[in-house]
């Protein structure tokens, strides 16, 4: 059979790839007010494509006016498993087109990778459940629902919503979440842990108003000076994050070798590592906090005046293991105990998500090993932590707890999910597709 699944595969992919070409064309960015006609465009879409494979499917939203998301259901055997396939159909804006190789939204192939925004993350995903239920037309063997969200890319702000006013037409014995990566070329990977996510943002005030650096400073703190000293409290000199009250843990014996680590992560030539222990514990299961923006007076054109007030916005991935509102609350305390020389500081809750543990023993979880292991001419899948946050991952296990999540998807460590030149490695998404069949046949077995 697994010969026949193989063969089927072959006669699928140039149509399945195709699809995916015209959806990457749909410019599906959820955070663009302007393209929302894009996002109900690419919902109508993702729709007709699984109905044409004899789901049932209906278009879907919170409200009137939120963002689409396409549920559906296509009936196996009686008695056979029920499995919910999850993928999303919203992405990333594509930013500047000019840091792009070839245009963003027109899917072109390079030296085995197909380029364009969405083109692995998540429209692959979505395709990835085409394909599959393509090699069994109306031979399912297991029943299959469908949950394909508009709004991930935004935070999911509806999910929790949606899952509760259709909860009895997406229970599942299984849930397949096609949007996360493998572990490298060649070896699959089952995604266990992702880390969660406190983002705030910050204010040090030492100044009512500006006034002149000669006449003031030696004497008036200026708040750009002060707020430096309040982000520099936040780690050690090793770079290891030093809120007290954070959690860390264990993670995967996995080798993550330099050279590798060096050409993915991007780091300067000379950059030092920060942090103690394994590489995979700081990426995976240790807290990290960055400041990703800072508003302030631009070098260019500065006057000499103390800046009165100051701004960043500091964003703290958090353990598996942890909650926000432990996370928060530590932070809060520590940036409160270290604000020098009686500045104010005051703050603002941006978003936050909850980390994820997935405790992946089980049938489902053997049939998906043994299924990726076959995929994958005899390489085992790798447990594989996420230093990213998916929250709504956490939302799924909340919704069902008594569904096996497996946690699987098309990217590798070259995607550039949410970068330019997104791209999706073609041997390998024809491995995807094969896997997911293979575990459809699994469960049912």
């Amino acid at each position: 059979m697994s010969d026949d699944i193989r063969a089927k595969i072959q006669s699928v992919l140039p149509g399945v790839r195709k699809d995916l070409e015209d959806l990457v064309r749909i410019q599906s960015v959820s955070a663009d007010p302007e393209r929302l006609s894009e996002v109900e465009k690419s919902a109508q879409k993702t729709a007709e494509l699984f109905a044409a494979e004899g789901v049932e499917v209906e278009i879907v939203r919170a409200y009137d006016g939120a963002p689409p998301a396409v549920i559906g259901e296509k009936k196996g055997p009686e008695g056979a498993p029920t499995v919910l396939l999850y993928a999303h159909h919203d992405v990333q804006p594509e930013n500047d087109h000019a840091d792009w190789d070839s245009a963003p939204w027109e899917p072109t192939e390079r030296d085995g990778r197909l380029y364009g925004r969405g083109a692995a993350d998540d429209k692959a995903g979505i395709m990835a459940h085409v394909g599959a239920l393509r090699v069994y037309g109306d031979d399912l063997p297991v029943t299959v629902r469908l949950f394909i969200e508009g709004e991930e890319e935004v935070g999911s702000d509806t999910l929790v919503e949606l899952l509760g006013k259709y909860q009895e037409r997406l229970e599942a014995d299984v849930i397949v979440i096609a949007d996360s990566g493998n572990w490298d070329i060649g070896v699959p990977a089952l995604t266990t842990s992702l880390r969660g996510l406190v983002r705030v943002d910050i204010e040090v005030r030492t100044l009512t108003h500006a006034v002149h650096s000669g006449m003031w400073g030696g004497l008036v703190p200026d708040s750009l000076m002060t707020l430096s000293r309040v982000i520099a409290s936040l780690h050690d000199d090793a770079g290891d994050v030093v809120i007290d009250g954070l959690y860390s843990g264990p993670a995967a014996d996995v080798d993550y070798p330099e050279e590798r680590l060096r050409a993915e992560s991007g780091g300067a030539p000379g950059i030092e590592w920060i942090g103690t222990g394994s590489t995979v514990e700081r990426l995976w299961t240790k807290p990290a906090l960055s400041i990703t923006g800072l508003d302030a007076p631009k070098v260019a054109g500065a006057s000499n005046t103390l800046v009165p007030a100051a701004r960043a916005r500091i964003s703290l991935r958090i353990a598996p293991g942890d909650t926000t509102a432990n996370a928060l609350d530590c932070l809060l305390r520590h940036l409160e105990a270290n604000v020098p020389w009686g500045a104010t500081l005051t703050h603002t809750v941006v978003d936050t998500g909850e980390a994820t543990q997935i405790d992946a023993s089980g049938p489902a979880y053997d049939a998906a090993r043994a299924a990726f292991t076959e995929a994958w001419d005899g390489t085992a899948p790798v447990d594989m932590g996420v230093g990213g946050s998916i929250p709504f991952i956490a939302e799924f296990l909340e919704a069902f707890p008594e569904a096996s999540v497996l946690v699987t998807g098309v990217e590798d460590p070259d995607t550039r999910a949410h970068g330019a030149n997104e791209g999706l490695h073609l041997a390998e998404f024809e491995k995807v597709v094969l896997a997911e069949a293979l575990l459809l046949r699994n469960l049912a077995g």
